[in-house]
């Protein structure tokens, strides 16, 4: 990963942006209004930002218990900066060191299966998924 790209926690003020930045690359429908997205923090135990300078230019977020099971939700990286770590940096951000929690993960996006099998997924025929509505 490039030495200029710092991978860190979301701050408060960086929410919004954040938002912003997910709506500029297809996530929209996944983030709602400000207020809702701020919901979907809050309710969030693991955050991840990657910054080029002050630009952001990845996310990532995940809900665990943090001694057994997590699921990782959002993975997004700027197309300008793929291939380069980011990625990566983010979702071992996200999943921290314990080796004892088992994370999942919806891997619905084309290249996905791929990039997380390279983070040491796999793909489950124990997993089961109850679709939301919309």
């Amino acid at each position: 990963m490039n030495n200029h790209i710092t991978v860190r926690h979301l701050l408060p003020a960086e929410v919004e942006s954040v938002r912003l930045f997910l709506g500029q690359h297809g996530w929209g429908h996944r983030t709602g209004s400000s207020d809702h997205f701020a919901r979907l923090i809050e309710n969030s135990q693991r955050t991840a930002v990657a910054l080029s300078g002050e630009h952001i230019i990845g996310f990532s977020r995940g809900i665990t218990d943090g001694l057994s099971n997590g699921y990782l939700s959002m993975v997004v990286v700027d197309d300008q900066h793929r291939r380069a770590g980011v990625g990566r940096a983010l979702v071992e951000h996200v999943m921290g060191d314990n080796p004892d929690i088992s994370w999942v993960l919806r891997a619905g996006r084309e290249s996905a299966e791929a990039f997380f099998t390279s983070l040491g997924f796999a793909t489950s025929v124990i997993a089961m998924e109850r679709p939301r509505l919309k």
